[in-house]
């Protein structure tokens, strides 16, 4: 296929998914997704049917943004992931700088919700939690450590070398694109970069099955991945080639 835009480290393809990723016969070490779910009335807020399926003949990892509610209320998402064989690895939250909706009798959403799913032995998996500064001194310190069977109560001591950073929290704060965005639901480098760097190595392929703005794209892009995309609606797949073209000729 004819990518609709390409540079060294991306690919950009228009289409639906659905066609467009098996015929690219690829194997990706991560997808990232955040699929059109159905809650509004706009022409392109619309659930794809069977998508999941596809993404699972592509890879065994994928982080895909989706609220609580489509996995609490009809028509229950979650069962579309566990009848694809994709089994959940954990939560993450996005904390904006500033909340999303007009009702006055809820609390302010200033959060997305998305997890982590994967398929096959965890093992075969790559997952390596990056690290952040722990915003403490480095020191040396002692930790206790079980080396006996519980039930002896036998304790001992060994020593952790503090190298001031800690693991990634699952609460990732990233200020929101408003006024910024190219796409209405576009989500900014921030909060994509860690789940780029957890899902795939330096070198590895990110695909994005519903690319919008191209965020992704970029985000794979500046961490050293490598990535592809897909978008169904021009405009946006316009856009997002705009975009990722105006990046590689500021980079050089």
């Amino acid at each position: 296929m004819t990518p609709y835009y390409a540079d060294e480290s991306v690919q950009l393809y228009l289409g639906d998914m659905r066609e467009v990723l098996p015929a690219l016969g690829v194997t990706a070490d991560c997808i990232v997704a955040d699929p059109p779910y159905s809650s509004t009335s706009l022409p392109w807020d619309l659930w794809p049917a069977g998508w999941l399926d596809v993404a699972a003949k592509a890879s065994n990892s994928m982080w895909c943004f989706l609220p609580r509610r489509e996995f609490v209320e009809p028509p229950f998402r979650g069962q579309d992931f566990h009848a694809a064989g994709w089994r959940f690895s954990q939560p993450a939250i996005w904390e904006k700088h500033t909340g999303s909706g007009f009702a006055a009798d809820r609390l302010k959403q200033v959060h997305e919700e998305l997890g982590h799913w994967y398929r096959g032995p965890w093992a075969d998996c790559y997952h390596e939690t990056p690290c952040v500064p722990s915003g403490r001194p480095s020191r040396r310190r002692a930790v206790l450590g079980r080396n006996s069977p519980l039930h002896t109560g036998e304790v001992a001591s060994h020593g952790w070398e503090d190298d001031g950073t800690r693991l990634h929290p699952s609460i990732i704060y990233a200020p929101s694109m408003r006024g910024r965005a190219i796409h209405p639901t576009e989500k900014p480098l921030g909060v994509l970069l860690p789940l780029i760097e957890y899902a795939s190595p330096r070198g590895g392929l990110v695909c994005d099955c519903f690319a919008g703005s191209g965020s992704t794209l970029d985000a794979a892009r500046a961490c050293g991945r490598r990535a592809i995309g897909i978008e169904r609606h021009e405009p946006y797949a316009e856009a997002a080639a705009k975009r990722l073209s105006q990046m590689v000729l500021e980079a050089s």
